[in-house]
């Protein structure tokens, strides 16, 4: 209850509910591009700055080595649920999305965790990092497999006598090749490497000096985007809702498998209840803004309604709603 009284969070329901009534209330878009770009920046500067004041310990390395291993895991099972419930192409699209992250939620779970007090590693935004990227290039792969498998049962074309041309003849290695260059070099990425970077080399000056913009102005920048995104969840759960209830049933459950996942690996490893925490609204949470861009290209077979629909019309608003409090809740009661 106390998390959906938070002024951001509340920012966000109104954004839903002016969008269900078709309100004109709009963020102009270089608004809401912008207020993204600040809030990757300054958790790109809270990262370097917890990093500056912290050693590489075992723990550190456990907790990212958990991240990748979640990142591999989170896609792979979620193809294994799909793919006989929608085409394979689909299947890989949405297994990518969930497989990777939203820095959203992940900023959002930041401000909650400081709320209760609970101190977690500046290192978990790095994991944040890491786990961007698996996802995308298992679904580029299982495409390109699956074109491929297409390609050799059609074989020569009938007209010409040789082979298709097109996608589905793409080389692997260049299509894949771009899509890593597409993912690493992708301006969000960037920025938030790059104040990564600025904070941890700065230390507990450049804290000093930054913190006007970096914490002083951050409830209220991540209240402002909440409201934007609150209006584009309502205006996409049309589409999410048109979906068939296999697809409904695993953007409202698979979350919370994932996240559950997450904290038995937590436990395993010995990890501290707050990157624990982290780390479970990490594999819960869903990509809608660098997957979708990416897959567009990589993958366009997939139907991009789906995808982005189910994570931003669904899997968004829940984890942001009730998700957040609930792994945190369970993540305090397995590990203290």
């Amino acid at each position: 209850m106390q998390n959906l009284l938070d002024p951001a969070i509340l920012f966000f329901v109104f954004g839903v509910l002016a969008g269900a009534l078709k309100s004109n209330l709009e963020i102009p878009p270089a608004i809401s591009k912008f207020l993204s770009l600040y809030l990757l920046m300054a958790l790109g500067l809270k990262g370097g700055f917890a990093l500056s004041q912290s050693a590489l310990t075992s723990a550190t390395l456990l907790s990212l080595g958990a991240a990748m291993l979640m990142a591999f895991i989170v896609p792979a099972l979620g193809y294994q649920v799909l793919k006989n419930q929608v085409s394979r192409f689909d299947a890989a699209a949405i297994a990518a999305s969930y497989g990777s992250v939203s820095a959203v939620t992940f900023v959002t779970a930041l401000q909650y965790l400081q709320s209760q007090q609970m101190s977690f590693g500046g290192h978990m935004v790095v994991a944040m990092v890491l786990m961007e990227s698996p996802a995308i290039i298992m679904a580029v792969l299982m495409a390109n497999a699956l074109r491929q498998k297409s390609a050799a049962a059609t074989g020569p074309s009938a007209h010409t006598g040789r082979p298709e041309t097109g996608p589905a003849a793409t080389p692997e290695a260049l299509r894949l090749g771009k899509i890593l260059h597409e993912s690493f070099t992708d301006g969000a990425h960037l920025l938030l490497l790059g104040a990564m970077a600025v904070g941890y080399l700065s230390g507990e000056a450049g804290q000093a000096l930054m913190a006007p913009f970096s914490s002083d102005l951050f409830k209220g920048m991540l209240a402002f985007f909440l409201l934007d995104m609150g209006l584009m969840v309502a205006r996409n759960f049309g589409a999410a809702r048109g979906s068939s209830p296999a697809l409904l049933a695993y953007a409202s459950l698979g979350p919370a498998v994932h996240a559950a996942l997450a904290l038995a690996l937590a436990w395993l490893l010995g990890l501290p209840a707050a990157d624990a925490a982290l780390l479970m609204v990490l594999s819960a949470s869903a990509s809608y803004i660098v997957v979708p861009a990416v897959l567009r290209y990589a993958i366009p077979e997939a139907n991009p309604s789906l995808y982005f629909g189910l994570s931003l019309g669904v899997t968004f608003p829940l984890n942001i709603l009730a998700g957040i409090p609930l792994y945190t809740l369970a993540a305090r009661w397995a590990l203290g």
